[in-house]
């Protein structure tokens, strides 16, 4: 491929904090695992490693910040130590004394475990003695919970465990210190502990907040947090540091003209690299496991006949997605011989959640997976969207962790300056539902005027309190509604699997729909390895039921169970072990909470009615209508949509009426986990929505919250 050199090369940083996973669904197979955190100082003392981060020479300064102000803020390069060291700093200087405790959160929970278990290792202590976590369908401080309490005097946690705990302490008195890390990600649960807690500052002063970013974003942070009205700058209450990184260089690449077909252009380059370069392993970025999964088999056959010509340097080829089994991931950490070069496949899996050592080229593609909610149509969708620039220099960064590297961007330098300077923050580009009930269940019930650090937009807010209504969680006034609004804000999954699992006793079907909606919260229990695809597709069928996906994963799990939990017989059918174990810790948890609410344990004896109108008790707002053309059309606004390729309804004969869990846009939009449904049931279940004209037809009703 023709490529010009930028003029410029990109400075970055290298080491890590410790691993994350940016996930499209989260995924719960990966937290049960052993996190793998990459040190290129091991063969040095704990304390010498420690001495040899970046941050090490600002740690006076930063005590002294954090004594002088209520908040800082410190901008920190990925690899400068401050998700590791700062709350060790914190511990060191007294500030967990008198029992108190430095909570650390992060985005995603398998940062949360990587980085206490970094941590617990270098305070030479258990994991769960000194340094804890704690994370969703994870409850560790149940001493009937398989994994360990967690801990005090530093204790880790996701942003959406942070809101959790303000509903049973809304001032948060157990902690000392709160540091909110990754903050530049701006995910939904960062921004509303940001806005929560700027209030919890006004009544409790000797709250201290410390807002760790990688990107140079302080500006906006410093002015959300600075308490100080009067002008004076002697009396701010915010504080800023930037703690450089070390640095190497990494020289970036732009195609000459746009690129028509960026998975082709990938597999093109990273055989160039291969032909053409020196030492050092690849990493490719792509938008999703489709694309991984195509670019991985292309290079393998690609690779095969490079060795059957003679070429000395073998490729091995790995993927890397956030649904990818435990022990596939862990490959890309595997040292390979120096007759290999390793070659990684990857979504933004890889942007800033981990490092690979060895990584010295970087493919991008330019885009990314994400989810955006239209508040026009109501549906919550993952978008193919082009990235921002912050993100590509993140990816440019990963070539240049361990020495210097090289970037290939498979788009011109004129289109990367068209890009956006950053992500727009999930608050203004997500279905606000489940944030607005947890609002109102902590007792702020104008949230139309609640200090976001980014307001979303207004008809978001409406959508979602129309939403909220309609499942029965907020009266006409806006209210949480008791019981009902109360006990489905309890539950960590959103309102919508709340309702569900809340009417299963009145359905009789209490004991299918919890397994269903644990079952929904695990991504990719059907694996389908490359090779083996007509193999798997036959094992899959096994379980299919003609009403659709929720029945069928109810089938894959009561399987499950009937043969003991075991892994073979998950390898014999392809289905994904770990993610199945997962399930039924989840099931558990929820089934404690059904319990705390009386829910009725019963059982639908084999009647799947009754399941299926408990699921549309739920999700009657996700309703579609088959069209002639052989698509599908949402009741709301004649939306067209399509059945997922991977849903069992896919190859049957199309059924009339479906309700699904959410919409994935690709070529085309397509919904998925979906299931038949009738069209009487939706008027039935959920009258105050739909409504049924003369000639049988439905459509919606707009409700209203004054």
């Amino acid at each position: 491929m023709e490529r010009q050199r930028c003029k410029s090369s990109v400075s970055v940083v290298s080491g890590s904090d410790g691993p994350g996973v940016s996930e499209e669904r989260e995924l719960s197979t990966e937290t049960t695992s052993s996190p793998v955190i990459y040190n290129p100082h091991t063969s040095m003392s704990i304390e010498k490693q420690r001495q040899k981060l970046p941050v090490f020479k600002h740690r006076n300064h930063i005590l002294y910040l954090v004594e002088s102000y209520q908040t800082v803020v410190i901008v920190g390069e990925t690899g400068c130590g401050k998700s590791t060291q700062i709350p060790q700093y914190l511990l060191e200087a007294g500030w967990a004394a008198e029992g108190k405790v430095i909570g650390v959160t992060q985005p995603r929970r398998v940062a949360a475990i990587s980085v206490a278990s970094r941590v617990a290792e270098e305070r030479g202590a258990l994991l769960g003695h000194e340094v804890g976590y704690t994370i969703r369908f994870d409850d560790c401080s149940d001493p009937h919970a398989t994994r360990i309490k967690v801990a005090k005097p530093i204790g880790f946690l996701t942003d959406g465990m942070l809101v959790r705990e303000m509903m049973a302490d809304p001032l948060l008195k157990k902690y000392s210190v709160l540091m909110l890390d990754e903050a530049h990600e701006r995910t939904l649960y960062t921004d509303i502990a940001i806005g929560l807690l700027k209030k919890i500052q006004k009544k409790r002063r000797d709250l201290r907040l410390i807002v760790a970013s990688a990107t140079l974003d302080a500006k906006k942070f410093q002015e959300f947090f600075n308490l100080n009205e009067s002008g004076d700058p002697a009396k701010d209450t915010c504080g800023i540091l930037t703690v450089e990184g070390r640095t190497f260089p990494v020289d970036v690449f732009y195609t000459v003209s746009p690129v028509p077909d960026y998975v082709k252009a990938t597999v093109e380059t990273v055989l160039k690299i291969h032909e053409t370069e020196d030492d050092g392993d690849v990493l490719a970025f792509l938008t999703g496991q489709e694309e991984v999964e195509k670019v991985v088999s292309m290079l393998v056959e690609q690779a095969r006949a490079l060795s059957r010509y003679g070429m000395k340097k073998h490729l091995r080829v790995l993927p890397m997605y956030a649904g990818l089994p435990y022990a596939e991931q862990m490959k890309v950490f595997e040292r390979v011989p120096p007759t290999v070069r390793k070659v990684i496949v990857a979504t933004n899996i890889a942007e800033t959640s981990i490092t690979i050592n060895g990584t010295v080229f970087v493919i991008d593609c330019a885009f990314v997976k994400m989810r955006a909610y239209n508040p026009r149509t109501a549906i919550e969708s993952l978008v193919v969207t082009p990235i921002s620039k912050a993100a590509a220099n993140q990816r440019a960064g990963r070539g240049g962790r361990n020495r210097p590297g090289k970037c290939f961007r498979l788009y011109t330098e004129e289109d990367f300056e068209k890009l956006p300077p950053s992500t727009v923050p999930e608050m203004q580009r997500t279905n606000l539902a489940p944030v607005i009930l947890q609002l109102k269940a902590l007792g702020i019930d104008n949230v139309l005027r609640f200090n976001f650090l980014s307001p979303p937009p207004a008809q978001s807010m409406v959508q979602a309190l129309e939403l909220l209504y309609a499942l029965g969680g907020l009266d006409q006034y806006g209210r949480l509604t008791d019981p009902m609004g109360v006990r489905m804000a309890e539950f960590p999954l959103s309102p919508m699997f709340a309702k569900m699992l809340l009417e299963s006793g009145n359905f009789g079907c209490s004991k299918e729909i919890v397994t269903i909606a644990a079952m929904m919260q695990i991504q990719n229990i059907f694996v389908v390895p490359p090779n083996q695809k007509k193999a798997a597709a036959r094992e899959h069928r096994k379980f299919a039921v003609a009403e659709g996906d929720h029945l069928t994963m109810l089938n894959v799990y009561e399987a499950f169970i009937k043969h003991q939990k075991s892994s073979q017989w998950c390898q014999d059918h392809f289905l994904n072990y770990k993610g199945l174990l997962r399930a039924v810790t989840v099931r558990e948890q929820l089934r404690r909470l059904m319990n705390k609410f009386k829910v009725p344990r019963t059982s639908s004896e084999g009647d799947p009615d009754v399941i299926l109108k408990c699921i549309v008790s739920g999700f009657f707002a996700n309703a579609a209508r088959l069209h002639h053309s052989g698509s599908y059309r949402t009741l709301r606004d004649d939306r067209e949509l399509h059945i997922h390729p991977t849903s069992v309804l896919y190859a049957e004969k199309p059924p009339k009426w479906v309700v699904y869990n959410e919409v994935v846009q690709t070529s085309k939009y397509f919904m998925r986990d979906v299931t038949a449904v009738e069209s009487s049931w939706l008027v039935e279940l959920a009258p105050h929505f739909y409504k049924q004209a003369k000639h049988g037809s439905l459509s919606s009703k707009r409700s209203k919250v004054i």
